[in-house]
């Protein structure tokens, strides 16, 4: 089966039989630019999706196995979703469901607790965050049991309502002070982190650019609070042609953002380390389907 996962900022698919991992597919198309002002995906973004689904169908085989095609954040607030979910459907064939943050969180945790589990790495309780392009999913997980918040800031969200470093650190403040609203931690925690952001930090620490970018070297690494800061100043002092070498095209100032509401999870749990796994809803979607078929 092949399992997309349509983002608010980004489409990965990938093939699973339910046993062996086989090819994958990601692109950058913004699917949330614009959306803070006009509340609805654009015509710009509609098409840098339905180019990507047919990019991926050059590099993965869709012919003859199952598609199992779910939506996030910008399609649950945007006003023209099944519009957008009608046409894609009429020029690619693929059909999205938009999905509820909760079953997003279940789905994402599904994957995340998979990788552990393959790394050896699970602990009896642990904190996921997963900072998307349109929302934030907290997770807490104690042994068999979990509990899920979603925040309406990511990293699209964030970047595009602000205009000046001022406002980005005002704004990283309420964000802050939104995840101690929602978390109720009676004892120090272990962070995980999962999406783009985290993943792309540990990728430039281990010598890696978007092109090179390799997820069995990055799931389970441990990214210290310290090292987050480092690549912070280091893409910050980069030309946006560099920078998009590391970050990926579409994502040049977006990571800024997405580096300082991680850097806010860190500073709010009081921790200096976090485990980065790659693994994530487009996972949990494969994971799922086998568990039901």
């Amino acid at each position: 089966m092949i399992a997309v996962d349509l983002g608010s900022n980004t489409i990965r698919c990938i093939e699973y039989d339910g046993v062996y991992w086989g090819k994958s597919f990601e692109k950058i198309v913004r699917t949330a630019e614009a959306l803070q002002k006009s509340n609805q995906i654009s015509d710009q973004a509609l098409r840098r999706i339905i180019d990507a689904i047919h990019e991926a169908k050059v590099h993965i085989d869709f012919s003859h196995q199952s598609v199992v095609a779910y939506t996030t954040a910008a399609m649950r607030l945007a006003s023209n979703s099944q519009d957008i979910i009608d046409t894609i459907k009429t020029e690619t064939g693929i059909v999205f469901k938009i999905i509820t943050s909760e079953k997003e969180a279940e789905l994402t945790l599904g994957a995340v607790r998979y990788r552990l589990n393959q790394l050896a790495l699970e602990p009896a309780s642990f904190l996921l965050a997963d900072i998307g392009g349109g929302s934030t999913e907290l997770i807490q997980h104690t042994n068999d049991s979990y509990h899920s918040i979603s925040l309406n800031i990511g990293i699209v969200t964030l970047s595009e309502s602000v205009f000046s470093e001022s406002q980005l650190k005002e704004k990283i403040q309420i964000f802050k002070a939104k995840i101690r609203e929602s978390l109720h931690l009676s004892k120090p925690v272990q962070l995980v982190l999962t999406a783009g952001t985290p993943t792309t930090m540990a990728a430039y620490l281990n010598g890696m650019d978007y092109e090179s970018y390799d997820p069995k070297k990055i799931n389970g690494y441990v990214l210290s609070l310290s090292d987050c800061y480092r690549v912070y100043d280091a893409l910050l002092g980069m030309d946006e042609t560099t920078r998009a070498r590391y970050v990926g095209v579409g994502r040049e100032n977006l990571i800024i953002a997405g580096i300082l509401m991680v850097t806010a999870i860190y500073e709010v749990l009081h921790t200096e380390e976090a485990i980065i796994i790659d693994d994530g809803l487009r996972e949990g979607i494969a994971l799922e389907y086998y568990k039901v078929h």
